[in-house]
């Protein structure tokens, strides 16, 4: 009872109805399958590279669950809509991997997977960053860190496609821009942009330093 107290002294939760929930885990459900297939059609050959760049990695997937996550009514809302989110995608991206492209990556579904089971428990958290308080400008870093350090280690990003390292600049872009969009739409305060990005430099450069990324993932398409 003290812990719930304190949560929601960071922030307090929004009423909705059962229809409301079901309708917003729906929606949550039919962007992972829309996600999930324009991610799988994107690797095919004909398509321009850049969106397969972006795809195959963690930020872009890291800054859609966060907005879901942020703008549920509820922890427990954000974790649910953000697991079957994922599970849609998922589902979606490999179903047509092995059924269409007769191809089983039991890595990447591992990984994958993974990251799909933790899910819920990061939507829970990730939920109180549009909160006030020291905690909630914490929990907003933590997205904006990946795609910091994921952007940066960027240049040494492994592209099939020897033609196409010109894009890498442009990717390293579009990390910065998804990373600058969190920054200004979660906090409920301008001023909390003070706290938030250095302590997101801060933790980028820690990551970046020690190879976090690199020591966790490498080998994986979804990171470097």
């Amino acid at each position: 009872m003290g812990i719930h107290n304190e949560l929601s002294q960071i922030r307090v939760e929004n009423q909705s109805t059962t229809k409301q929930k079901v309708f917003s885990i729906v929606c949550a459900i039919t962007i992972g399958l829309i996600l999930g297939l324009a991610a799988k059609l994107v690797d095919a050959q004909g398509i321009h590279p850049i969106f397969d760049g972006i795809c195959g990695r963690l930020g872009i997937w890291i800054f859609v669950a966060t907005l879901i996550s942020v703008f549920s009514c509820s922890p427990k809302l954000a974790a649910v809509k953000v697991f079957f989110f994922f599970v849609s995608l998922l589902t979606v991206y490999y179903l047509y991997t092995v059924f269409f492209l007769q191809f089983f990556p039991r890595r990447e579904i591992v990984f994958w997977g993974m990251c799909a089971v933790v899910s819920p428990m990061c939507a829970y958290v990730m939920w109180y960053a549009r909160g006030n308080g020291r905690v909630s400008s914490l929990v907003v870093s933590l997205p904006i860190t990946a795609l910091l350090s994921e952007g940066y280690q960027l240049r040494d990003a492994y592209l099939p496609e020897h033609t196409h390292y010109y894009l890498i600049p442009i990717l390293m872009v579009i990390y910065l821009i998804m990373a600058i969009v969190l920054l200004f739409i979660i906090p409920t305060s301008r001023l909390k942009f003070l706290i938030i990005l250095p302590i997101s430099i801060l933790l980028s450069f820690i990551i970046i330093y020690f190879n976090v990324l690199g020591q966790l993932f490498g080998g994986l398409n979804g990171v470097l």
